[in-house]
């Protein structure tokens, strides 16, 4: 059991105001609500680039770097970004693994990445509002082409993957990349729920210890933790103490419309957090912990 929580906060993903109203969209904006998060107890900050003028995600790495180096020159914080979906103003379903991961290569570059996004699959990301109204949702499309494009450039940078886990076949596939990448660090391995998309599983503690027991079989002693999207994970947080796991929270996450504030979601976390008897880790403790994870996986057949 892990001796500390870290606490993650995803500022503001890829969904604009119209459907999350009170995200971070400017490099200061998104620095100023990064720094207050990490003051008020979050080790770690995920943050999505926008183009202000479009409203829209846009993944430049010079204003990743303005984002990045911004949160770091006045608190210490893990904070890394995301890469382009389908839909943003690069469309990665057109994109090469090179292409998509163009912002994520010059960032690793001039040593500005701790972690960054290897999501391991694809999948539907559909809400009953989709189904009910005969409206389309978003294919998440991560080829295998773009997978090895990440792993590659974290094991010749050394940065940590984060693995979105959307479904338990992502959970097996990251494992199996982790063992054909052996030189890159361990990957972090985030559940991904949601109540009001039909991927994966609703947050429940019966589907948390699915992921965990899946986990134990593929990647035993990984670090892991709750996330996802158009959902509120807090119910989870006395099982992921107990069970030595993570939290991540935030209006990326958080369903549509939410009226809290990004701090409002990391103090409701900390208070879960400390009232299961958990303990919040800083990023050198973060850190630390993950310089300690075995990266004993087996070999690809």
């Amino acid at each position: 059991m892990s001796t500390s929580t870290w606490l993650e906060v995803a500022l503001n993903g890829p969904w604009g105001r119209a459907r999350q109203p009170n995200i971070p969209l400017t490099v200061d904006a998104i620095v100023a609500e990064g720094v207050a998060c990490a003051e008020a107890g979050a080790a770690i900050v995920h943050v999505h680039a926008y183009d202000t003028q479009s409203g829209r995600q846009h993944d430049d790495w010079q204003t990743y770097a303005r984002i990045i180096e911004g949160v770091r020159a006045r608190v210490d914080a893990i904070v890394y970004p995301t890469i382009p979906f389908p839909g943003a103003l690069g469309d990665a379903s057109t994109m090469t693994g090179a292409e998509r991961y163009g912002h994520t290569a010059e960032l690793a570059k001039r040593g500005l990445l701790e972690w960054s996004v290897v999501d391991p699959g694809s999948c539907n990301i559909v809400g009953d509002e989709e189904v009910a109204g005969d409206a389309p949702g978003l294919l998440y499309v991560n080829p295998d082409e773009h997978i090895r494009a990440g792993m590659a450039l974290a094991a010749n940078h050394g940065f940590h993957p984060g693995f979105a886990i959307y479904e338990p076949g992502f959970l097996r596939l990251g494992a199996a990349y982790e063992a054909r990448y052996r030189d890159a660090p361990p990957a972090v391995y985030r559940f991904m729920f949601s109540d009001a998309y039909r991927f994966g599983f609703p947050p429940r503690v019966w589907a948390l210890d699915a992921y965990l027991a899946l986990l134990a079989e593929c990647r035993p002693g990984a670090p892991w933790m709750v996330a996802g999207l158009r959902v509120d994970v807090s119910p989870l947080t006395a099982a992921v103490v107990a069970r030595g796991g993570h939290v991540r929270v935030g209006l990326e996450d958080a369903p549509h419309g939410d009226a809290r504030s990004n701090l409002d979601w990391v103090n409701a976390a900390r208070a879960a957090i400390e009232g299961a008897g958990g303990a919040l880790a800083d990023a050198p403790t973060v850190r630390a912990a993950l310089a300690q994870v075995d990266k004993g996986v087996p070999p690809v057949a």
